[in-house]
């Protein structure tokens, strides 16, 4: 699938800046299943030297809602996240991890994903759990749709 806007995810699966950023590539997404991966280095790290655990939570965010939001893509909705809690288990300076997002419970108005990040060695590096909302009509909190612009 790749990192580009012509992944087949359509909006879903557009890759912003930040997650250019982060350096997390799609590989193969699903409304129940999401897998990627990233190559972490020198420009993901903290002062001390090791992964920023930021960049695993973003990862973590990223693939939940990219999955939840295909899951009710056809109902013409869209899924925000409400919560994201990530443990980091293991610290690394460099390497490429597998991302991989499974969901846990899909309902009619919110889903839970859990999401592993996983080392070469297949070491959980970290873990993480997203609840995200699906709001109808592809809707964002404050009432305002994709659409509409900001208000001032």
């Amino acid at each position: 699938m790749g990192d580009a806007a012509g992944n087949g995810l359509g909006e879903v699966g557009d890759v912003s800046a930040f997650m250019r950023a982060t350096g997390l590539v799609i590989d193969d997404a699903t409304g129940t299943r999401v897998s990627g991966h990233m190559d972490l280095g020198s420009e993901h790290h903290t002062p001390h030297g090791i992964v920023h655990g930021g960049v695993y939570a973003a990862a973590v965010e990223s693939a939940a809602s990219i999955g939840a939001s295909l899951a009710v893509r056809d109902r013409h909705e869209q899924a925000v996240g409400l919560t994201n809690t990530t443990h980091f288990l293991r610290a690394m300076t460099a390497g490429s991890v597998r991302v991989e997002a499974v969901a846990l419970h899909q309902g009619r108005t919110q889903q839970l994903w859990q999401v592993d990040i996983l080392d070469a060695r297949d070491r959980l590096v970290a873990r993480g759990e997203v609840r995200v909302q699906n709001l109808p009509g592809g809707r964002v909190p404050g009432g305002t749709s994709h659409a509409d612009p900001p208000a001032v």
